[in-house]
This record gives structure tokens, sequence and C-alpha cells, in this order.
């Protein structure tokens, strides 16, 4: 689990992605924090952390804002498909496991 030492020190990380790639990544976060929310605290011995649930909400939120103004910006393009939809591989199984 991640714990920073000091929380107020944030480091810029740039990586390059497309919409598409980043609304994937949004989704896929936003599956895991439901998840974290509302399944894992039913099973026995779950420790949840409320304030990395509450940081992950937020960094899905900051993440959405960055597809929608990509999305909306001159020569940006909106998403073709739908979140959750996954591309078929050669022999016709989706790419993602």
């Amino acid at each position: 689990m991640y714990r920073p030492a000091d929380s107020t020190l944030m480091k810029n990380i740039k990586i390059e992605v497309s919409i598409d790639e980043l609304l994937l990544a949004t989704t896929l976060m936003s599956d895991q924090l439901f998840r974290r929310e509302f399944i894992d605290p039913k099973m026995p011995g779950n420790k949840g952390n409320p304030a990395e649930l509450a940081m992950g909400k937020a960094l899905v939120l900051r993440l959405r804002a960055l597809v929608k103004q990509g999305a909306d910006a001159p020569g940006g393009t909106a998403p073709r498909r739908a979140a959750g939809h996954l591309s078929a591989g050669a022999a016709g199984i989706p790419d993602a496991v």
C-alpha cells in the first residue's frame, strides 16, 4: 500500500498516453475503487483505508477532467468505444485479461 512519508510533498511525473488509454485507465481505477468501497468491506479481516479511497476518487476525477479537456481541445477526438469495450486480438480473444 502506498504511504507517502510527507503528504504535502508531491512529485510531478510526465507520461504520454492517448485519450482512449487515459479513459481506459480511469475506468479501471474507478472499478477498483468501487470494489474497495463496497465489496472489500464485506470480506473477513478487511482493513479499509478511507484516506486512500478518498485520494483515489480525487485522482480519478482529475484524470477524467483531463480526458474531457483533451476531447474538447481542437484536434482532440472523443473516444469512439464504450469504456468497457475490449478489442479482440488475433485469436478473437480480448487482449486484456
